[in-house]
């Protein structure tokens, strides 16, 4: 079989058969096929786009390409949450306890930060101590004692996937819904899951910044997964501003612990987004009959200090201070400069470049501009206001944390750019519903 002919056949538009999928997969593991024909084969997939049962042939492919997960034995349902990224998003560090909490097993594998957005794996390595690469029988013990672990992924899981993402990252083939599911997918399907749920971020923070995007995105993701055989659901959620009140990996670890702990006032639109979430993976896991019941299993776990507890075992038994949760400000690391965002004018905060809030973030060293950047975790953003709050001239929209009074300036004067202001005379300010669709397996089993 020969990779030109392949290609040939999906650049006119033809389907391509389980073979044709297989060959390309080992190709991208052994290396027979170049970077220039995986490069050609994503492109001629980008524009031509691939069918569910292609796309489904792909992902079964790419998780068999390397190590596939097994728990038996397991007393739960072994169940996972996947966001496609945003700013501020740190619900995988609050929900993967609560559900554990709950009756569930969470294995979650997680991604470093990409581009503006950022990543649990880079919030984690502000723990001191904590280990995100355990090995395998590390990670089976920590997931079967405290009912989840939050690791990286290995080099063994789905290693067609690693050398296909790195080269459609450099071709400008990453924007493709097919390739995104299957890449997605063929890591979760190789972790061993149960239930998976996946929250696709919609707005001008996320991925997906129209809503067509998303709806696409979302469809794809649970009718390949329930074609590969396993049960998903998908929420699409709002992005278009930052989600909780700081960004930052370090001050989004603290804010987490503040979450599950109940120091303050849960921020209203993360803790809906969270228990939304929460509630479709104790349905799919059987945990809840609907979710009514599983939303108000998932607060008792919190007001019962039963997920924070989760949370605090998890850290420990990845090498983390056992004390975390009663002295988060004792490890997690502090920028030496804070200074405030102030309002330029008064009026109500009515709109935000949320992706450019995250570059700001970037900027200030919390993300990456190259792979091999280091992160400076001390940095972000605290106290973000959110939309449809009213600032009187010089109030704090945020604060910024800092490694120096230059980059400080510099991170203010990007967020005042990206905020918008009204006032009484401007159009009147309406919110946008913080989950805005569920996708469920049973829409897409035709």
């Amino acid at each position: 079989m020969l990779a030109q002919e392949i290609i040939r056949t999906k650049r006119d538009g033809q389907r391509l058969s389980v073979a044709q999928i297989q060959h390309f997969v080992q190709g991208l593991v052994d290396g027979s096929w170049s970077e220039g024909q995986v490069a050609a084969l994503g492109m001629a997939v980008f524009w031509r786009g691939m069918g569910r049962e292609e796309c489904v042939a792909l992902t079964h492919a790419m998780m068999h390409s390397g190590r596939v997960m097994a728990w038996p034995d397991m007393p739960g349902p072994v169940l996972d949450k996947h966001s496609s990224g945003g700013v501020g998003d740190k619900i995988s560090l609050m929900l993967a306890a609560m559900v554990a909490a709950c009756g569930g097993y969470v294995p979650m594998i997680s991604g470093r930060g990409l581009g503006h957005t950022g990543g649990t794996l880079d919030k984690l390595a502000a723990i001191p101590g904590y280990n995100a690469t355990p090995d395998p029988v590390v990670f089976d013990r920590v997931v079967r004692s405290v009912g989840c672990a939050i690791i990286g992924q290995t080099a063994d899981l789905a290693p067609a996937d690693k050398r296909f993402y790195a080269t459609r990252d450099v071709t400008a083939t990453v924007e493709s819904v097919p390739l995104i599911t299957a890449s997605i997918l063929s890591k979760k399907l190789a972790a061993g899951l149960q239930g998976l749920v996946m929250d696709v971020k919609c707005g001008n923070g996320a991925f997906a910044d129209s809503r067509s995007m998303a709806d696409e995105l979302a469809r794809s993701i649970v009718a390949v997964a329930s074609g590969a055989g396993l049960k998903t659901a998908a929420l699409i959620t709002d992005m278009n501003q930052v989600l909780g009140t700081t960004v930052g990996n370090a001050l989004e670890v603290a804010e987490a612990i503040a979450y599950l702990t109940g120091d303050g006032e849960r921020e209203p639109r993360q803790h809906a987004i969270t228990l939304a979430l929460g509630a479709e993976m104790l349905v799919l896991g059987g945990l809840a009959a609907n979710t009514a019941q599983a939303t108000d299993k998932l607060q008792a776990a919190l007001d019962s200090g039963a997920a924070a507890e989760r949370f605090a075992r998890m850290v420990a038994a990845l090498g983390g201070p056992s004390d975390l949760l009663e002295r988060p400000q004792a490890y997690l690391p502090a920028a030496p400069v804070r200074v405030p965002v102030p309002a330029p004018r008064s009026g109500i905060l009515s709109a935000v470049q949320t992706r450019d809030v995250g570059l700001a973030v970037v900027e200030l060293g919390g993300g990456r501009h190259r792979a091999e950047d280091a992160i400076d975790a001390r940095v972000g953003l605290s106290q973000v206001q959110p939309l449809g709050t009213w600032l009187t001239a010089g109030d704090p929209i945020a604060w910024v944390h800092a490694a120096d009074a230059a980059s400080a300036e510099r991170a203010v004067a990007q967020l005042q750019a990206a905020c918008t202001l009204t006032g009484a005379d401007d159009a009147p300010w309406s919110g946008t519903p913080c989950v805005l669709d569920t996708v469920l397996a049973l829409a897409n089993t035709a």
